[in-house]
């Protein structure tokens, strides 16, 4: 008997060892999309992202749902920041661009952390400056501090000087986040990355959908 109940214990014990094999290394070989990562991942995929509802060019209430329904490059910026956000989002405009002519329709979206300036109509010509298919995004504070929880970015908003109170920078964290339908996020790109650059790593995660 002891020596059943022990051949028992070992059985249990490889298998246990085999799942928590299978658990921390076996799942990253069946990432389909382990060729196009850009990017390591503290956490995983799986921790980045997430719901969020805000405010569209017209004033009305949109969901992550609805704006993330076809492949989309996301960015956190704001409208009066001064050299950083045009260039990043001048370049996720181009990626867009150079997509479109291979076939693939991806979704610019610029989201603002700078509510008290970034009015819907301020956001929407903006965006539509940056690219005739661009979503820009704001929302009270409440709400995009929950959009960029959900995406782990940073954002602290300078006082600004005395007597020039719609005069102040705010700093903000620069990724741009690709998320694809019923997936969610999938990877992050550093502005350093060229649009030619980018455009190959989006085609690279929609080819694998």
């Amino acid at each position: 008997m002891t020596r059943s109940i022990a051949l028992a214990a070992g059985l249990a014990l490889i298998a246990l060892l085999g799942v928590t094999y299978y658990l921390l290394f076996a799942r990253d070989g069946d990432d389909r999309f382990a060729q196009c990562r850009a990017s390591q991942i503290a956490g995983g995929a799986g921790s980045i992202g997430g719901d969020f509802t805000l405010l569209d060019e017209t004033g009305d209430t949109v969901t992550s749902a609805e704006v993330l329904d076809e492949p989309a490059l996301i960015y956190f910026g704001y409208t009066f920041c001064p050299d950083v956000c045009p260039l990043d989002v001048a370049r996720n405009a181009e990626a867009v661009e150079l997509l479109e002519e291979r076939g693939k329709m991806v979704r610019p979206v610029f989201i603002s952390v700078d509510p008290a300036r970034d009015t819907p109509e301020v956001v929407g010509d903006y965006a539509e400056m940056m690219h005739p298919r661009m979503v820009g995004l704001t929302g009270t504070p409440e709400q995009i501090k929950v959009a960029s929880d959900a995406y782990r970015t940073y954002y602290k908003v300078h006082d600004a000087a005395p007597g020039q109170e719609d005069y102040y920078l705010v700093d903000h964290s620069t990724f741009t986040y690709l998320t694809l339908p019923g997936e969610g996020f999938v990877d992050f790109f550093r502005r350093e990355m060229s649009a030619e650059e980018m455009a190959d790593k989006v085609a690279c995660f929609i080819d694998a959908d």
